[in-house]
């Protein structure tokens, strides 16, 4: 089995995990959507016990990185990985005895590099979910129309339409509102290295 990794996910998880430990629900299992290479899982699970961190993509290949991650690096509070896909209705959580139950989704730099169609079924998907107080913790680039679009964002988000043009750096405030329509407020919005932020909803 390979260990995938990423350069940026060994650099930006020790940031992430600090706001994920101020925002997170103190117990429960966290649900991560498009988990991706695994390096983020192994770092997260045994810092955030007693929570459940549960991987997940649709990718078989990243599944396979996650498995061989989670064996080099095992912890008691990390499970195996789900196939999911975002657009695939219901999501192999649902109808099942989860023990403990989510209380929180996860999804890293997963909306810009996916078709909008995807941002909301993500959505649909953490609504169904969660229960009141629950937590939709989002990750990555997004454009804010109270402030200036970083260079560095601006030469990105023209590179992913080029190699799709369903990709692209999402408007923070279409996200909010899409977000609330489906019943999940945002709680917080923290600034975070790389021009990246850290994005909080709470389901209300």
């Amino acid at each position: 089995m390979t260990l995938n990794t990423s350069p940026a996910a060994e650099r930006n998880r020790p940031f992430i995990l600090e706001v994920l430990e101020q925002h997170l629900p103190r117990d429960g299992t966290v649900l991560e959507i498009a988990s991706g290479t695994g390096q983020h899982a192994v770092h997260f699970a045994p810092a955030l016990a007693p929570r459940l961190w549960q991987p997940s993509d649709r990718d078989t290949e990243a599944l396979a990185s996650i498995s061989a991650w989670r064996q080099a690096q095992p912890s008691n509070n990390l499970a195996e990985p789900l196939l999911l896909d975002v657009l695939t209705h219901p999501w192999p959580v649902e109808g099942t005895e989860q023990t403990p139950a989510i209380t929180a989704v996860v999804a890293i730099n997963m909306v810009h590099i996916a078709p909008w169609r995807c941002c909301e079924a993500l959505l649909d998907g953490a609504a169904r979910i969660l229960s009141t107080g629950g937590v939709l913790y989002l990750y990555g680039p997004f454009l804010q129309q109270d402030q200036p679009t970083a260079p560095s964002n601006q030469a990105f988000d023209l590179d992913l339409k080029r190699r799709n043009p369903e990709w692209g750096i999402r408007g923070l405030e279409q996200v909010t509102q899409a977000a609330g329509e489906r019943g999940l407020d945002r709680t917080a919005v923290v600034a975070m290295p790389a021009n990246n932020l850290s994005v909080v909803f709470t389901r209300r």
